[in-house]
């Protein structure tokens, strides 16, 4: 397993993301997961799951400390007054301890940054995680963010994947020391996974089409991809990225394809993304 070097933290490179995983399923894929050999694990106070999340890492019995555990808050309780108070929250609903790595889940407009990033640093001074970062921070916020921060942010979480370059944010994240962790990063299986040029690399290495895409996006420096899966079989699937390579054409390919920016998640409270 790859693991990313970032501002003191140590990120297996691929994760199980846990979005829309609830109930029993969601226990079951982490304790899965965790067998087949992953060993980062991502959640958020969103998805409603962390109860679950905690659960079954704990059925795995694996130590805790040879887990990695990222949970997020979500935008609207990134204010001074209410993070800390939810970061408790999920941590009780995880029940594994402190979390590695917590992140403010979105750029909120109607809190002032400075403030939400002293609150993020609060949580971590008090123990409640080990590291902190954000997600969904453009490059421009990200640079504020990372200059505002008292402990250094360690990530970014944004989507990521062949249709969607983030160029700015690559820069930023390498400037800064900080990972970029990409979510979404098979395109959520949607056309990606079906355009020839993705199905005719895949082909010639012998490897699946999402396979192809998560070893893009981990053969560069500083990135690493959480793919959710509801599928036990391809779990193993989207671990078994670690014992081949894509040649520079290859990467060429899935580069120049990426300048689509054909962006999936863009909700209505989004922050003014990146034009490359």
């Amino acid at each position: 397993m790859k693991i990313i070097e970032a501002n003191g933290a140590r990120i297996p490179a691929i994760g199980l993301g846990t979005y829309k995983l609830n109930g029993s399923q969601c226990v079951d894929m982490v304790e899965r997961a965790i067998g087949a050999g992953y060993r980062h694990i991502d959640t958020a106070r969103m998805y409603g799951n962390e109860r679950e999340v905690g659960e079954g890492i704990r059925a795995s019995g694996i130590a805790r400390g040879d887990l990695f555990v990222t949970t997020k808050i979500w935008w609207e309780d990134i204010g001074s007054d209410k993070l800390f108070r939810t970061a408790e929250d999920a941590l009780a609903a995880l029940d594994v301890g402190p979390v590695d790595l917590l992140l403010i889940h979105w750029p909120n407009a109607d809190v002032p940054l400075e403030q939400s990033i002293a609150a993020l640093n609060q949580v971590k001074d008090r123990g409640l995680t080990h590291h902190i970062g954000v997600a969904n921070f453009p490059s421009r916020m990200l640079e504020q963010a990372a200059a505002a921060s008292a402990s250094p942010l360690v990530c970014n979480q944004v989507e990521y994947h062949p249709r969607l370059s983030q160029e700015e944010v690559l820069r930023s994240c390498e400037r800064l020391g900080m990972a970029l962790i990409a979510y979404s990063p098979i395109g959520q299986g949607k056309d990606l996974l079906t355009d020839p040029d993705v199905v005719e690399i895949a082909e010639r290495l012998g490897r699946t089409p999402a396979q192809v895409v998560l070893r893009w996006e981990i053969e560069q420096p500083n990135v690493g991809a959480i793919p959710r899966t509801s599928n036990p079989d391809r779990l193993a699937e989207n671990l078994s990225v670690f014992d081949f390579e894509l040649t520079e054409s290859d990467r060429a390919t899935l580069r120049e394809m990426s300048r689509n920016r054909r962006r999936l998640v863009d909700p209505s409270f989004a922050p003014h993304w990146d034009e490359r």
